[in-house]
């Protein structure tokens, strides 16, 4: 009878469905015509206020006494605590969304504050420094416990609502946000209903009088802001704040920036290649769902908003058997979020007649001989990710690039990223990660964000780009050579989640391994022919253009400059061409050669934003800051939420004294990022200059909190000096030795050297600044 009931047949449906209709039809007879919120919500206030009265004197007020949820950025709309108990339940919400309920129950969001490694991770942090730091990240993992005030000293630590951890009514009573991160929301008291004036109605509320007023349920639940990327922004972006590590404010995932700088949003020029419409975080991870023979209320011709936020956890879907889940999960992660292309090949002794670099590999005919040593170029480009890969906590997430050379019987010969027995990755593998070091020099191995200091280097791949990764191996003395380059992902670094899954010792917790995408191609000893296109590779002009943004990236200057030429070639009409000619040597700092390339592509395309841009910066550079400003207001038009031309644009303003319009091109950054450090950095010195002393200090304070520290760059130096074999992925060029098991000739001043040249290559990317405000005299 139960099963029939879970899975009616059409006929029974119809019966439901009649039966249901019938019932609110009652029920709406027997209801007042007029539902209102009245005395009902003035009781329902003076109920919270005496909730709020009770558990603040209980509450530790670790950090402000005004602020009681820090440091998490989470509010809620009066500032008072919230009674857990005016939560509907998710099983209530089931009662008409069946469908959505089953996928959410499935989700990261559903199971945010009950799997073992985040509970192992807080918990870890807890007993390092006590429960209100945990704050910081209850506000996104448990919200309902944080609007209870139930994340304080003394509580009960289990709470019957934390499985439902981010559940139904926290979103859907999420009032307004701003895009700081670290949960910066404003929660309200839920409320499924809204009485005939509009507001909202605070006390239980039956499934007949939602069904009688669905208009009414709907203008409860549903807010025009909950279909933006900022909606997704309060915790999808994040920083780690003094109040948490006792230090400074430090960056920790970015999310929403990167997409708003993506050629997803369609809000900057900058981006190497452009989208035809925009795609928000909603595009991608809530899309629409056949629901088959499921029923749920709020079903469009049988097809519901995904409510699964299908990204990248594969553990959740195996701790809590839910295969359907999963399969989504490896789908979706598989769904051409990358391009892999075995780009070239550098022999070490080359054949008479053949270009030393043979590329793009496949293109034409060329000859390798017995025992010759050649270096495998693999362009991988981030072509649908709107973010960087690996996004969010890529200290312990882990996707790398698993490079492999079989002989002609299949086995293999040399490998660069394999799972070693422990189901440790290979150390010297090319991994999409970063390293967080503590104070000490030694790794936070089992995210203690709050223990950093300084992340040693950085090898995430933004959306949009290309990197590039070489791997040198020696040819057998006859036969064939299969070689295959393959991103693969897995959720967590092995270390880690033995300690979150707490597995004995001497026992490893095995997780799925998700090949994203692959590439294969054999090279043969003697002559090698010029061979069809693979599947889904690249047309010749992107391949190189990938190369060339690979090349960029390592600061191959000369290199990329001559990949971009043959794109130019290639597609003679197209103005990104010269345009990435030109910004190359800008990053060169080679201004005078980038001019006449940015010039021929806005002969191409007139008002092109990407080349008015980067010719403003030349124009400026040279001294012509009335012509920078032309330009920077053209792309300013086009892109009203460009920050980079916003923030240039200010620069130029204040270069000329025209302050008050540099102060408004600086606010207008701030309104996309409040976080922009050259914002606080600029409005310091500018509201200063303008009268406005308050605002100065506050802008002041800002930046001193939040600009690098100088000294941290010891510890991460410390580290890499002891650790070689991640050292080498710290510098931006260099091979894999697949002969020598992976690992480059050591170099002792590699990662010095390197860390001094990114600095250098940062400072030309970085905006401009003025003087530093914080410094004595600089506020004047």
């Amino acid at each position: 009878m139960s099963q029939a009931i879970r899975n009616p047949s059409p006929t029974r449906s119809r019966l439901l469905g009649l039966f249901a209709v019938l019932t609110v039809a009652i029920l709406s007879l027997s209801m007042p015509h007029g539902v209102r919120a009245g005395s009902e919500n003035d009781a329902a206030a003076d109920a919270r206020k005496a909730y709020s009265a009770k558990e603040a004197k209980a509450y530790t007020y670790k950090f402000d006494s005004t602020k009681p949820f820090l440091p998490s950025n989470m509010q809620t709309d009066t500032g008072e605590f919230i009674d857990p108990k005016s939560f509907p339940t998710a099983q209530y919400c089931q009662h008409c969304h069946q469908a959505a309920h089953a996928q959410w129950r499935q989700s990261a969001h559903a199971n945010s504050n009950r799997v073992p490694y985040y509970l192992r991770n807080v918990n870890l942090l807890i007993a390092e420094k006590g429960i209100s730091f945990s704050r910081h990240c209850e506000g996104c993992h448990d919200p309902v416990a944080m609007a209870a005030g139930a994340i304080t000293d003394g509580a009960p630590r289990k709470r019957p609502y934390d499985q439902d951890g981010v559940t139904c009514m926290v979103c859907h009573s999420i009032k307004s946000v701003d895009t700081r991160g670290t949960g910066s929301y404003v929660l309200a008291e839920p409320a499924v209903l809204v009485d005939e004036t509009g507001q909202p109605i605070h006390r239980p509320v039956s499934d007949g009088e939602i069904l009688s007023h669905l208009d009414r349920h709907s203008a409860a639940v549903m807010k025009p802001l909950y279909k933006t990327p900022e909606f997704c922004s309060t915790c999808h972006k994040a920083a780690l704040p003094h109040q948490l590590n006792d230090y400074k404010w430090q960056r920790a995932i970015s999310l929403y920036d990167e997409w708003q700088n993506s050629s997803f949003a369609k809000e900057s020029p900058l981006p190497f290649y452009k989208k035809d419409v925009v795609s928000t975080c909603q595009t991608c991870h809530m899309q629409r769902e056949d629901l088959g023979s499921a029923s749920d209320s709020g079903a469009k011709k049988n097809q519901l908003v995904s409510h699964r936020w299908l990204g990248a956890n594969t553990v959740i879907p195996q701790i809590y058997h839910y295969p359907e889940q999963g399969e989504k999960v490896t789908a979706f992660l598989q769904n051409a979020v990358f391009n892999v292309d075995l780009f070239a090949l550098e022999p070490e002794a080359t054949a008479s007649g053949q270009p030393a670099l043979i590329a793009p590999l496949g293109m034409s005919a060329y000859t390798l001989t017995p025992g010759q040593r050649v270096t495998a170029s693999v362009v991988i480009q981030n072509k649908g990710n709107a973010h960087s890969h690996v996004p969010e906590q890529r200290d312990m997430y882990e996707s790398w690039v698993a490079f492999t050379v079989k002989d002609a019987a299949g086995k293999t010969i040399a490998e660069s990223g394999f799972i070693q027995p422990g189901g440790e990755l290979d150390e010297s593998a090319h991994s999409f990660t970063n390293r967080l070091i503590n104070k000490q020099g030694g790794i936070n191995s089992l995210h203690q964000v709050w223990d950093n200091r300084v992340v040693a280097y950085n090898n995430t791949i933004q959306s949009g780009r290309s990197q590039l990764i070489r791997y040198a191996f020696t040819m057998p003395k006859s036969g064939p050579v299969t070689v295959t380059a393959a991103v693969r992902y897995r959720r967590f670094d092995q270390h880690f989640i033995d300690f979150g899954m707490s597995m004995p010792a001497g026992q490893h917790y095995q997780q799925p391994i998700v090949d994203m995408v692959s590439t294969t191609r054999t090279f043969a000893v003697g002559v090698n022919s010029a061979i069809k296109p693979l599947p889904n590779e690249n047309p010749e002009w992107m391949r190189w253009n990938n190369y060339g943004i690979g090349l960029l990236d390592a600061q191959q200057y000369a290199g990329s400059v001559a990949a971009f030429e043959h794109v130019a070639k290639l597609r003679p009409d197209y103005p990104d061409a010269p345009t990435n000619i030109g910004l190359t040597y800008i990053q060169w700092e080679k201004y005078d050669e980038a001019m006449p390339y940015i010039e021929k592509s806005l002969a191409l395309g007139k008002d092109n934003a990407r080349a008015l841009y980067y010719r403003a910066l030349v124009e400026r550079n040279q001294g012509q800051v009335d012509e920078a400003i032309v330009d920077l207001q053209k792309v300013a038009a086009q892109f009203p939420r460009s920050r980079d031309a916003h923030r240039e644009l200010g620069f130029s303003y204040y270069q000329q004294h025209k302050y008050p319009l540099a102060r408004a091109e600086y606010e207008t950054v701030q309104s996309i990022d409040p976080d922009d450090l050259a914002a606080h950095y600029n409005l310091a010195i500018l509201y200063r200059r303008l009268g406005l002393k308050d605002k100065a200090t506050e802008q002041a304070a800002y930046f001193a909190d939040q600009k690098d520290d100088p000294t941290a760059s010891v510890y991460a130096l410390e580290y890499l000096r002891k650790h070689h074999e991640i050292a080498q992925e710290s510098v931006p060029w260099h091979v894999h030795d697949l002969d020598h098991k992976g690992k480059d000739e050591p170099l002792p001043a590699t990662a010095a050297s390197a860390s001094a040249t990114m600095a250098v290559l940062h400072r030309l990317e970085a905006p401009e600044l003025l003087p530093d405000p914080t410094a004595q005299g600089g506020l004047h």
